[in-house]
């Protein structure tokens, strides 16, 4: 089976390509692309894949965009955090939809899935039970309550409430605690979205969450967004992006 990745997130494409290798030995990924732009290019340069890994959110925009914009012959498994556009993504060849972080047992399943549909022709899916599917597995959904990181050669486990905030440097993702001590964590920002209570964090950008107790000050920056002051103190700016700022004075009121 050909596959090809869209994903921005570099981890995330390794963890991806690990849980195929554990999943289908005959799984064999083809390519990779990560924008709308690199996407498009390489299905018009290449021969079309059995199958396509695709997450929605990219760096320059929705890959929906993808098929306003070129031909997609091959059916789609959606990898993403946001369930909101789980009806959008059946309507475009969608095969499945699996939340991130994609575990290896749901990517089977979804495989197993393609392997049936391919073998009875071309792939029919039922969009309104997909919804349903996914609506229940939301109403079961637990976020994480602690986390287990590295710190002078050792393990050591912290609860989630005592996180302030989560940021990327572009290499490494890190969390301080509210008493200011700093850890790398092993996820990528898409998957730390999926695992943290949204009524606690927020997403401000694509490389940072911040707590809402962690919030000491907002103020007008440049280009119609905010930028915060965090407690404790943080080595880079705590931007809300344009596109979010409604959404984050709402979640602020909440």
């Amino acid at each position: 089976m050909r596959i090809l990745i869209i994903e921005d997130e570099e981890l995330a494409v390794k963890k991806l390509q690990k849980a195929l290798a554990g999943t289908d030995a005959g799984a064999q990924v083809v390519g990779t692309a990560d924008s709308i732009k690199s996407s498009v290019e390489w299905l018009q340069q290449n021969p079309a894949p059995d199958l396509i890994l695709m997450d929605i959110e990219l760096a320059d925009g929705q890959s929906f965009e993808i098929f306003n914009l070129t031909e997609v012959k091959s059916p789609v498994i959606f990898t993403t955090s946001y369930d909101e556009y789980a009806l959008k993504a059946f309507k475009v060849n969608s095969v499945d939809y699996l939340l991130k972080p994609v575990q290896k047992e749901e990517l089977q399943a979804a495989l197993n899935k393609f392997n049936k549909l391919r073998s009875n022709g071309k792939p029919d899916i039922n969009i309104e039970s997909l919804v349903k599917e996914l609506q229940q597995k939301l109403q079961h959904k637990e976020y994480r309550k602690r986390f287990l990181v590295k710190h002078a050669q050792k393990l050591v486990s912290i609860e989630v409430d005592d996180i302030a905030y989560f940021y990327s440097d572009g290499r490494l993702n890190f969390f301080k605690t509210t008493d200011n001590r700093k850890f790398v964590v092993d996820y990528t920002m898409d998957e730390l979205e999926d695992m943290l209570d949204p009524e606690k964090y927020f997403r401000i950008s694509r490389s940072f969450y911040v707590s809402i107790d962690s919030v000491d000050k907002i103020d007008d920056y440049f280009g119609n967004r905010l930028i915060l002051g965090v407690k404790p103190v943080v080595d880079k700016e705590a931007l809300v992006s344009r596109e979010k700022v409604t959404e984050f004075k709402k979640w602020l009121g909440k």
